[in-house]
């Protein structure tokens, strides 16, 4: 059954193919957007509180996206207030407003992080897992504290805790191609911190789901079931780009580049989350393994 799904964050890597997917399975899409909308787009204003609620009547399902990048910057103390509020207040405002709507929306589908969990080592983290400690942390906490206008309404709410997502088209791998393809890349720090990824395929995979599957409802981990150590991902993306992969990054020249706490809590941590919920609600990964699903993201097919 066509949906019309209000998008937003529709420009971004996983926004943009969100609204592809969507459009190819016949739905109509509304994007939210901040500029002067145009046909098929609602404007809002995140920071200022304004959108108009009688823009979205007749919206069915939302997909929730938008927030300031977490590493495209340093972290100043302006800079995290920025990553805090785009995603704090942005949230409440369409949480709160989707509240009000008749007929209200049936699924909400909002963005979230696998930075909920702290840093935790070698631990297994599931949806049942506690919060962690630390910037990321206590952001993600409120991001996802921030739907409770919906959840009241009763509109099933869906926290999608996404980790690394993969894809030739930018984000982590938009950093790291130009050095491996030069034969420049190597591990990061140790090596030995947990990196959750998953493919953008199967990232979107899983919001198409959410949408779908009435008994999603609360955290849902968007990670393949194998995460890899940042070294086992270093060699197989070595492996896959036929480049030597021996120059590996210290951690005193990341917290140089991007600063300590960027690096301690992003680049050189990490966290081993499997994805239970949503594997146990049904949905079957595209790319459940590293290796092959680089390949995937990475040779023309």
């Amino acid at each position: 059954m066509a949906l019309r799904v209000l998008v937003s964050g529709s420009s971004g890597l996983i926004g943009s193919a969100v609204v592809d997917a969507l459009l190819a399975e016949g739905h109509e899409v509304v994007r939210l957007v901040r500029r002067p909308p145009a046909t098929g787009e609602v404007q809002w204003h995140p920071q200022a509180g304004n959108i108009d609620a009688g823009d979205l009547v007749g919206v069915e399902a939302v997909v929730h996206l938008a927030g300031e990048p977490i590493g495209a910057k340093r972290w100043s103390a302006s800079q995290k207030q920025r990553i805090l509020d785009s995603r704090v207040k942005g949230t409440r405002l369409l949480a709160e407003t989707l509240a009000r709507l008749e007929p209200r929306p049936r699924v909400f589908v909002s963005g979230s992080a696998i930075g909920y969990y702290g840093l935790r080592g070698d631990e297994i983290l599931t949806e049942r897992s506690s919060a962690g400690s630390g910037f990321l942390a206590d952001v993600t906490v409120q991001w996802e504290a921030a739907t409770l206008a919906a959840e009241q309404a009763q509109i099933r709410t869906v926290h999608l805790r996404t980790g690394i997502v993969l894809s030739a088209r930018g984000g982590a791998m938009g950093r790291l191609l130009p050095l491996f393809k030069l034969g420049l890349g190597g591990r990061l720090g140790r090596g030995d911190q947990w990196w959750s990824w998953i493919t953008l395929a199967d990232e979107v995979g899983i919001i198409l789901h959410a949408l779908r599957e009435d008994s999603l409802a609360g955290p849902v981990n968007a990670t393949a079931p194998n995460p890899a150590t940042n070294r086992e991902f270093t060699r197989a993306l070595a492996t896959v780009l036929r480049r030597p992969a021996v120059l590996p990054v210290p951690r005193a020249v990341l917290a140089l580049v991007m600063g300590a706490e960027l690096t301690d809590q992003v680049i050189v941590a990490g966290q081993r989350v499997l994805p239970d919920v949503v594997q146990d609600s049904g949905y079957r990964f595209v790319s459940p393994d590293l290796e092959a699903g680089l390949r995937r993201v990475l040779e023309p097919a």
